[in-house]
């Protein structure tokens, strides 16, 4: 069964059927931690490995390794050993994840007008 949403230019998306991307797509960015992660590299540029967890509040050592290896394995993060003492490593965006800056734009403007719309339903029910 092909159910079609309407894509911004009109064109037809299938869902649940072989031709979707989504499962795939889910497998590259999806859980807690990869939009988060993309998001600080996209946005805010080059980071080391303390400074993203630093910045990430709850993420253990451990999960931030593996979210950022999958990331590399997926195209979408670079990771940069200098040959220094101590080691530095740095991590960037790939050319492939700064293409999804316009994604991550959207989804800031769906939630941002999404919490105005909730915030008019709760007043007007109060």
């Amino acid at each position: 069964m092909t159910t079609e949403l309407e894509h911004l230019d009109q064109s037809p998306i299938p869902v649940l059927d072989a031709e979707c991307p989504m499962p795939d797509i889910a497998k590259l960015i999806g859980g807690k931690w990869k939009l988060i992660i993309l998001q600080i590299l996209i946005f805010r540029g080059v980071h080391r490995f303390g400074e993203l967890r630093r910045r990430i509040d709850g993420i253990t050592q451990t999960m931030l390794t593996n979210q950022l290896r999958a990331l590399e394995s997926g195209g979408l993060i670079e990771r940069r050993v200098y040959a220094e003492v101590p080691p530095r490593v740095e991590y960037s965006a790939t050319a492939r994840a700064l293409s999804l800056k316009r994604v991550f734009l959207a989804l800031h403007d769906w939630w941002m007008e999404d919490e105005a719309r909730v915030r008019e339903d709760a007043e007007g029910a109060g």
